[in-house]
């Protein structure tokens, strides 16, 4: 299996895919569960537990805040922290759904330390915001849409690309990226790829 999109709300055998707790899991594909901050309030940590377990269930999320949709910050905030420590204690990495709240989430994260990689899904800020993020330890992830000249301030290592909702084909982002970077979009997707991997704790030649 080689994996590429960091982020998809589709099937798809080249993504992580993304599920909620209680949504099913089928076979061939690979996955990431968590509980979204605009759902904080119906939260099902025994669900996403029991999810986590799941070898298939390579990372935590999308998790995280957003100031314009969803509960209170204080709700998404304990949500949030909660996943922060089962990221931690099953050693996943954790994706990460922010709006509007990037200093929140930086203090937080300031706060807990954590060991797992942190990735920031559908990136579209500017390059300011990304070098923060970047100094921060933080990964990117971009999708169709994306600030080109932040996504200029993305060291390689640390640039990943998405799908999320979008039936955009994996290969049109990576062609958008290697566009913007002057890149051939081969290189782009070996790249991209390869940071996923890594992140998933799986090897470089992916299975």
């Amino acid at each position: 299996m080689r994996l590429i999109d960091a982020h998809s709300h589709f099937l798809r055998c080249d993504a992580l895919v993304n599920r909620y707790p209680g949504e099913s899991l089928p076979s061939g594909f690979v996955f990431s569960a968590g509980i979204h901050p605009w759902y904080s309030t119906d939260a099902d940590f025994g669900c996403l537990e029991e999810m986590l377990k799941k070898p298939c269930v390579k990372a935590l999320g999308e998790a995280g805040l957003d100031a314009l949709r969803g509960p209170s910050s204080d709700v998404q905030t304990e949500v949030f922290r909660r996943q922060i420590d089962l990221s931690e204690r099953f050693e996943k990495p954790l994706l990460v759904h922010c709006v509007k709240a990037f200093q929140s989430l930086l203090a937080i994260r300031r706060q807990v330390r954590p060991r797992q990689p942190w990735i920031i899904h559908g990136f579209r800020g500017k390059p300011q915001m990304a070098r923060l993020l970047i100094s921060a330890g933080l990964y990117l992830s971009v999708g169709p849409k994306f600030n080109a000249d932040a996504l200029k301030e993305i060291p390689a290592d640390r640039l990943l690309i998405e799908t999320d909702d979008s039936e955009t084909g994996i290969e049109a982002v990576a062609a958008a990226v290697a566009e913007n970077l002057g890149r051939p979009v081969a290189w782009i997707t070996d790249n991209c790829g390869d940071n996923l991997r890594e992140c998933l704790g799986l090897t470089r030649t992916g299975k």
